[in-house]
């Protein structure tokens, strides 16, 4: 414990290593720790999404999504094609499927236009099926900005460049952070083999960023509920159905953007994901159960108003969670000569949302700060494509309350 960094970053997810780099590119003289609890870098949100770089279509004009995904997005794709990330800008298609989903489309492509999204277009069905042969819509929006990648590649990426740029930094895995000291001068933090002094704290914890935030001292209502995504695969002999990316129009009452299909960089395409309450902060198989996440879910007012609120979607995910009959039923609104033949179980991922107590979700990013610790509470979706947006907000505000400078 002899070296004091002068930041430590908590949280080796996409936000916090971008968070690290962007300070680290802005103060090549600084030292960095970032702290990671699992063996790998991305292991749960960043590293078990969906892969899609996010034009910023849904999200609020003004808010920080809607601003940090368009800005996170172009800077994204350029990282990725100066370091040689696996991506690929394809385009994707937002299906209306049924005249009632229309006005939402219309309210979609308005935001997206507000947002500044560059060449959106609404189309026709048969432009849909130009883009998408066997998908079924009756009209749509072509949104070409859109995209996929390996997040996981680009956080290491990231972290390999940390280091580069200062050799006294320092990547850690395998700790687990259990305690915070504060000091005038100096934080130590307490990891579960070993004591590193930091002058600065940032936590980007994800499904972790409450608990971490109340060991930091931080006054926090909110509580973090994990929801956890199903994935299918299509099969070799499927694979021709998907050429890049078709999404659904979401549901304005419910807080998911609806089963989609993704080609991934690897090849594969993959349908999902839904949205299921989690017994397990960190839990990605249908049965997995922690006893202290389940209390601390269900003792929590705002999880109840949650499922109130969302009663019947709640229930049919449940129900699609562990049928694939209706899980494929799903599917084929969106392309219906898909067969039971044509899918199979594929990975899980987690999702980490602050809900408020009256069950609220829809809440922006959120950062919050105290003298010497920046914490990002709040960072769902599309908050991998506006990593490196939400990484130079961080490193700002780092300049702003912790007087970094060169």
């Amino acid at each position: 414990m002899d070296t004091t960094y002068d930041v430590a970053v908590i949280g080796g997810g996409i936000v916090g290593t971008a968070s690290a780099y962007k300070i680290q590119k802005k103060f090549p003289d600084k030292k960095i720790v970032l702290i990671e609890k699992e063996k790998h870098l991305a292991d749960h949100q960043t590293g078990n999404n969906s892969g899609v770089i996010h034009s910023g279509l849904y999200y609020k004009p003004g808010s920080k999504k809607a601003i940090n995904c368009v800005r996170g997005r172009k800077e994204l794709v350029t990282f990725a094609r100066e370091h040689n990330i696996p991506h690929d800008v394809c385009g994707k298609v937002v299906v209306a499927t049924d005249e009632k989903e229309l006005p939402h489309l219309d309210k979609i492509f308005n935001i997206g236009q507000q947002n500044g999204i560059e060449g959106i277009e609404k189309i026709d069905g048969h432009q849909v099926r130009e883009i998408e042969p066997h998908c079924a819509g009756i009209k749509g929006i072509w949104v070409p900005v859109t995209g996929i990648i390996d997040y996981r590649a680009a956080t290491e990426k990231m972290a390999e460049l940390v280091t580069k740029i200062q050799e006294n930094s320092k990547i850690v895995l395998g700790e687990k952070v259990e305690d915070i000291e504060g000091g005038s001068e100096c934080n130590i933090v307490h990891t579960s083999k070993a004591k590193y002094k930091a002058k600065h704290l940032i936590f980007c914890g994800g499904l972790q960023a409450d608990r971490l935030a109340r060991k930091d001292k931080v006054d926090l209502d909110e509580k973090v509920v994990g929801f956890r995504g199903d994935y299918y695969e299509l099969t070799d002999q499927a694979k021709h159905k998907v050429r890049n990316l078709i999404y659904p129009v979401p549901n304005p009452d419910f807080p998911f953007l609806g089963v989609h299909f993704t080609r991934m960089t690897n090849g594969e395409i993959e349908c999902g994901p839904n949205a299921v309450f989690t017994f397990k902060r960190e839990g990605y198989g249908k049965t997995d159960f922690d006893i202290r996440d389940t209390i601390d879910a269900l003792s929590y007012k705002g999880t109840w108003n949650l499922f109130m609120k969302n009663m019947s979607f709640g229930i049919n995910e449940y129900r699609r969670a562990f049928s694939k009959k209706l899980f494929l039923k799903t599917l084929q609104r969106l392309i219906p000569d898909l067969t039971m033949d044509d899918i199979k179980e594929g990975r899980s991922g987690v999702r980490a949302l602050l809900l408020k107590d009256n069950g609220d979700t829809k809440d922006d990013f959120r950062i919050m700060y105290n003298d010497r610790s920046i914490h990002v509470l709040n960072a769902p979706s599309p908050a991998a494509t506006a990593a490196l947006a939400i990484g130079e907000d961080v490193s700002q505000m780092a300049v702003e309350h912790f007087g970094l400078k060169d």
